[in-house]
C-alpha cells in the first residue's frame, strides 16, 4: 500500500458552549505495520452525531469522557485494505467505532466490528437508517416506548437521523406519526416526502397551540430527542399511560453549566401522575443489532422507510459537521466523505 499516513482528529481541550476550532487537533501520523490477527480499515465514511459533544465534556455519563489528547469518538465504515485475520478478507466492507480518522488498525477478533454490504444499502447508510441511529430509533421506540396501533407517537428532531426513523416506523406499526422540527422545509419533508400525519414547527412561535391541534387524542408515546420547550409542550398533552423513551436532549447539550439546566428528566417527572420515561442507550441490546439492520434495511428495500443525508467532504470538515449538527443546519444524517473505494 502507497499511502502510510493515518489523518485524525483529537480532542484539544474541553467546549464552553459549542465547540469551536481550539477544541480539536488535527494530526498525520505514519501507520504501524500490521501485527497478526490485526484488519487495516481505509475509513471512507464517518459518522457525525449530537452524542458526541457530551463525550467532549469532563462529567459523568453513561459512556466516558474523551480524554484529552485522544482520537474524537465517532463510528465509520470503511474497507478493509489489509489483513492478517481469518475472520477478514481484503474488500470487505466493515463499520467500527474508532472515531475520527482516516485508517483504523483493529483485531479481527473485535465483537464490535460489524459487517455491512454496500449491495443491500449504500455505504453511508449503515451510519444512519440501517446504522447506529436507526437502531437507536427501532430499539427506543419498539422497546421503550411500545406502541400499539391506533396510538399517537411525537418525536421531535423528526427531520434528523433517528426522528425520520421513528416517524416512519410509527406509520409502519399503525400508529399516527407527529413530528416536530425546525423550519417549514424540514417539517415539509417530515409530512410530505416521510409520510407522517403532521409536523409542528417549532420555530413558528405557536408550538403548544400547533402541538395540540396536531395531536387531537393526546400523545401515547413521545420520543425525546430535544429537550428544552419541546418538552414542557408534550408534558400538557400526555394521555395517561404515556411512554417516553429518552434519547437525548439536544437543546441542552452546549450548556455551560449542565447541573442547572431543566431537563426532560425534571418535565416529566413533576407531573402527576408521572409518565413512564427512561433514558435508554443503543448498546443494551447489542445482541439484537444485526436483526434490527436487517429489518430496517427491507423496509429501505420495500420503501417504506426513506432517508437524506448531509454529506461534508473530507475529515477535515469534521469539526465543522458537529457544529453544522449542533445548530441544527444539517438535513437528515451527517456524514463525512472520508475517502473514494
Amino acid at each position: 500500500m502507497k499511502e502510510r499516513i493515518n489523518k485524525r482528529w483529537l480532542l484539544n481541550k474541553r467546549p464552553h458552549g459549542m465547540p469551536e476550532e481550539d477544541c480539536f487537533k488535527f494530526e498525520e501520523i505514519e501507520i504501524p505495520s500490521l501485527e497478526d490477527e490485526k484488519i487495516l480499515i481505509k475509513t471512507l465514511f464517518l459518522s457525525i452525531d449530537p452524542y458526541m459533544r457530551g463525550r467532549m465534556n469532563d462529567a459523568k455519563s453513561y459512556a466516558d469522557p474523551v480524554k484529552l489528547g485522544e482520537v474524537m469518538t465517532g463510528e465509520s465504515i470503511g474497507i478493509v485494505v489489509e489483513s492478517k485475520s481469518n475472520n477478514f478478507e481484503e474488500g470487505d466492507y466493515v463499520c467500527v467505532h474508532r472515531g475520527w480518522q482516516s485508517y483504523i488498525v483493529a483485531h479481527g477478533n473485535d465483537k464490535q466490528l460489524f459487517k455491512a454490504d454496500p449491495n443491500i444499502v449504500p455505504a453511508s447508510t449503515y451510519l444512519g437508517t440501517v446504522g447506529m441511529p436507526g437502531r437507536t430509533a427501532y430499539f427506543g421506540l419498539l422497546r421503550v416506548g411500545k406502541p400499539k396501533a391506533g396510538e399517537t407517537v411525537v418525536v421531535s428532531a423528526a427531520s434528523g437521523a433517528v426522528g425520520t426513523v421513528v416517524g416512519q416506523m410509527a406509520k409502519i406499526l399503525g400508529c399516527r406519526a407527529v413530528g416536530v422540527a425546525g423550519g417549514e422545509r424540514k417539517c415539509s419533508y417530515v409530512t410530505n416526502e416521510l409520510g407522517f400525519d403532521a409536523c409542528v414547527d417549532y420555530k413558528a412561535g405557536n408550538l403548544e397551540v400547533d402541538l395540540k391541534a396536531a395531536c387531537p387524542e393526546g400523545i401515547d408515546v413521545y420520543f425525546e430527542n430535544v429537550g428544552g420547550e419541546v418538552s414542557k409542550a408534550v408534558a400538557k398533552n400526555l394521555n395517561p399511560g404515556a411512554r417516553i423513551p429518552i434519547c437525548g436532549f439536544i437543546a441542552h447539550y452546549n450548556a455551560t453549566d449542565f447541573e442547572k439546566e431543566e431537563t426532560p428528566f425534571h418535565v416529566f417527572g413533576a407531573l402527576n401522575p408521572i409518565p413512564e420515561h427512561r433514558f435508554f442507550v443503543v448498546t443494551e441490546w447489542f445482541e439484537e443489532w444485526p436483526q434490527a439492520t436487517k429489518e430496517l434495511s427491507k423496509w429501505i428495500q420495500e420503501g417504506k422507510i426513506k432517508y437524506r443525508e448531509t454529506i461534508s467532504e473530507g475529515i477535515e470538515s469534521a469539526p465543522q459537521a458537529l457544529r453544522d449538527v449542533l445548530s441544527g443546519k444539517n438535513f437528515g444524517k451527517q456524514v463525512v466523505k472520508v475517502s473514494e473505494e
